[in-house]
């Protein structure tokens, strides 16, 4: 599960809906890796060497992927050139574990940290196949939050693939709460709603501070 989010957060606004003037499609994603790889690069100290931010980063991905995904750094400099449309990053220290994104997911991170507007174009998949750092984790019900409380649901998943798609509505059926042994739906009701999907089991769970 994602949880990146660093920076004291604000409440996505009602302007989720907002028309704004149409860019060219890889400008669009220009923009976003731009922010993707900005919100990225104070969250996390420097790894030891290339190699072993490379080897953290490939954590997340399939047999696949894993022979074919481009690696960068958290600061959006690439570690090592890929054939296919994933990008692999390493975990930032203490926040969540590496994740494997291609590029309509990497446009929906940049969406997510700036708090703007979301449509996914095509179903797009992203992996976290080392699940998430037992100090990371995220709430299942608030885009925004960044500790888990006794009301948000908070959650530290295992291994895990996720799903966005342009219509979320194919959703529908499906739990949206954790307490489910399959997957599950997070944070419905905005535009980054996705679909979890556990493969593996879930580690132990954070303490909720008291109130």
């Amino acid at each position: 599960m994602v949880s990146y989010k660093t920076s004291s957060p604000q409440q996505p606004v009602p302007h989720w809906q907002t028309r704004g003037h149409k860019r060219s499609k890889s400008l669009h994603l220009a923009i976003a890796a731009a922010v993707f790889c900005t919100a990225f690069s104070g969250s996390a100290t420097a790894q030891s060497s290339p190699e072993a931010m490379i080897a953290d980063a490939l954590r997340a991905a399939p047999p696949n992927i894993l022979e074919t995904a481009t690696v960068s750094d958290l600061a959006g400099n690439m570690l090592r050139e890929g054939t296919s449309d994933y990008t692999c990053f390493p975990a930032p220290d203490g926040i969540a574990g590496p994740m494997c994104m291609d590029s309509e997911w990497r446009r929906w991170m940049a969406a997510w940290m700036g708090g703007t507007p979301f449509t996914a174009e095509r179903l797009a998949i992203a992996y976290m196949l080392a699940g998430d750092s037992p100090d990371g984790g995220a709430s299942n019900i608030d885009p925004a939050a960044t500790l888990p409380t006794a009301d948000n649901e908070w959650i530290v998943e295992g291994p895990h693939m996720m799903v966005i798609t342009p219509d979320p509505s194919v959703f529908d059926g499906i739990p949206t709460t954790i307490n489910t042994d399959g997957p599950y739906v997070m944070w419905t009701g905005t535009p980054y709603v996705h679909l979890m999907v556990p493969v593996d089991k879930r580690p132990e769970q954070r303490s909720i501070p008291s109130q």
